[in-house]
């Protein structure tokens, strides 16, 4: 009951709040038929006067008449507005304003003719929204209970809040559109795309909506000119479970971000997930869903792209030494243009991991995305070398997390990784998860993030209550329980005509940097 009043689910929840005017302490829900509507509204108002009574009325009955005796009238609004702000309810039957009124603890009657007054409580409406239900999954039809199947409908909710004035998308490549239009799609009016700002602002003032642009092609200038206009901006990137392979596949993300403050990866000013890491009352409900998807991604073996197979022990591990592993970065990543000082690329990393752990065996992990020649920030082998003991590419970065005694990174999300798997972590940079009192950061605090939390908050505002999902094969929003099931089913995520010529593209670039690299050594 406290996660239905939590999440404000339950009735037409999708309508605007209501306005309601003061003094109203008592809301009578009527029902379709007119004579019974009058019949309750005259059996409540011969008690106590129109003038604290606020009906709810889908079918707006005898408005004109209550509005002359001193009443209000509500039509087509979240009922949860009207619940929240009232003190009794009466209807005259088992209506979603009943139901509510008996959740948030309200004094509920159902009243009829004939039968005269009932009292309705909580245990009433657990009893008639549990016994002879049957509640089945969306996604796989499996049956389940009553608490998840509230899950389920909170995640689709705050999909759904979050998303809902988004009129136009700016800076979205055209490989994400299809799968981008499928998260602001849900149950509204069609998301318009467009190219240039001047286009988006004129979308946006047209349809009196926000713009959702692309964090890292945010033309310069919009945020001014949008302020000017009195037109929102969010800012949209790829969520941290994303799908099965690498977003320079090409392959569109199952999971994003919508940051209406900043963006996560930005510690200049606070994010919206800074804001939940910052706000929110963890509860025990919320952490124990939290252990639970840690215990989940680290059983299966999933990251940010997907599930996979461990990468089998080390090479070399000499007895009694710390094993580091330093994950390499792409040099022109907005988190570590964004997120770090002195240290910001990998070569730098590494001398300075050195030269803090000096008898440690350091393993450098180089960045996929670099190693398949779509981005930059390579480092040399034999330079690398001068500082690592072991260079691994091979296999997945979670089973190799899983082999190390820590991690050392600037502001890559290994970090966060790390934590899940109990690693201790070091930052030189400043990622979303430092500054929590679970990692050790070197570098300059940002000011603003104080707050001790426990991994399971952490992960509560990163993985549950920030991002949204899509579930791939219902195109539906889910929770990330649901993309994790999907992460691990291979047949899900089949690999395109596309897919297959950008790596055939990337080989050839990497190969190409590689030559460079022999005939022009830095």
């Amino acid at each position: 009951m406290q996660d239905i009043r939590s999440g404000r689910i339950g009735g037409t929840f999708w309508l605007p709040p209501a306005v309601m005017s003061s003094g109203r302490k008592i809301l009578v829900s009527l029902p379709p038929d007119p004579d019974l509507a009058w019949a309750l509204w005259s059996h409540v108002t011969a008690r106590v006067k129109a003038s604290t009574v606020v009906a709810l009325s889908p079918h707006l009955h005898h408005a004109d008449r209550i509005r002359a005796a001193g009443g209000q009238v509500l039509s087509k609004v979240d009922p949860h507005s009207v619940v929240a702000k009232v003190e009794e309810v009466w209807a005259a039957g088992r209506d979603d304003a009943a139901l509510l009124g008996a959740i948030y603890g309200r004094a509920v009657t159902l009243w009829s003719p004939t039968e005269g007054e009932a009292v309705f409580s909580e245990a009433m409406a657990l009893t008639w929204l549990t016994e002879s239900v049957s509640w089945h999954s969306p996604f796989d039809g499996r049956s389940i209970d009553f608490s998840e199947a509230v899950r389920v409908v909170a995640d689709d909710r705050r999909a759904w809040e979050r998303t809902r004035d988004v009129a136009v998308c700016l800076g979205m490549a055209w490989w994400k559109r299809k799968r981008i239009r499928e998260f602001f799609n849900i149950g509204r009016n069609w998301v318009f795309f467009r190219k240039s700002m001047y286009g988006a602002l004129k979308e946006a003032q047209r349809r009196k909506g926000i713009i959702a642009a692309w964090s890292s092609r945010i033309p310069s200038g919009l945020e001014r000119k949008a302020k000017a206009q009195g037109i929102g901006i969010c800012q949209v990137e790829d969520g941290f479970l994303r799908s099965v392979g690498l977003g320079s596949d090409l392959l569109p993300p199952c999971s994003i971000v919508l940051d209406r403050s900043g963006i996560y990866f930005d510690p200049s000013r606070p994010s919206d997930l800074e804001k939940i890491l910052m706000r929110t009352a963890f509860d025990d409900r919320l952490r124990e869903r939290a252990r639970h998807l840690i215990d989940t991604l680290v059983v299966r073996n999933v990251s940010k792209y997907g599930s996979t197979a461990d990468v089998g022990s080390l090479l070399a591990r000499p007895a009694g030494k710390t094993v580091i592993l330093v994950p390499g970065q792409v040099s022109n990543d907005l988190s570590i243009q964004l997120g770090c000082g002195d240290v910001s690329d990998n070569l730098s990393l590494l001398r300075n991991v050195r030269d803090r752990m000096p008898d440690a065996y350091i393993v450098f992990r180089p960045h996929p995305d670099v190693d398949a020649g779509h981005r930059p920030g390579g480092v040399r082998d034999d330079i690398a070398l001068q500082y690592a003991d072991e260079i691994v590419r091979g296999g997945a970065m979670v089973s190799l997390i899983a082999q190390v005694d820590q991690v050392h990174t600037m502001t890559s999300l290994a970090g966060f990784e790390a934590l899940l798997r109990g690693r201790a972590v070091t930052t030189y940079g400043n990622p979303f998860y430092a500054g929590w009192g679970l990692t050790c950061d070197l570098a300059p605090s940002t000011g603003r993030r104080g707050r001790n939390l426990l991994l399971e908050d952490l992960v509560a505002g990163a993985l549950i209550l920030y991002p949204l999902y899509l579930d791939p094969v219902t195109q539906t929003p889910c929770g990330p329980e649901v993309l994790v099931e999907r992460l691990s089913d291979p047949t899900i995520w089949t690999t395109s005509f596309t897919v297959r010529l950008r790596r055939w593209q990337g080989r050839l670039r990497r190969r190409g940097q590689y030559m460079r690299m022999r005939i022009w050594p830095k």
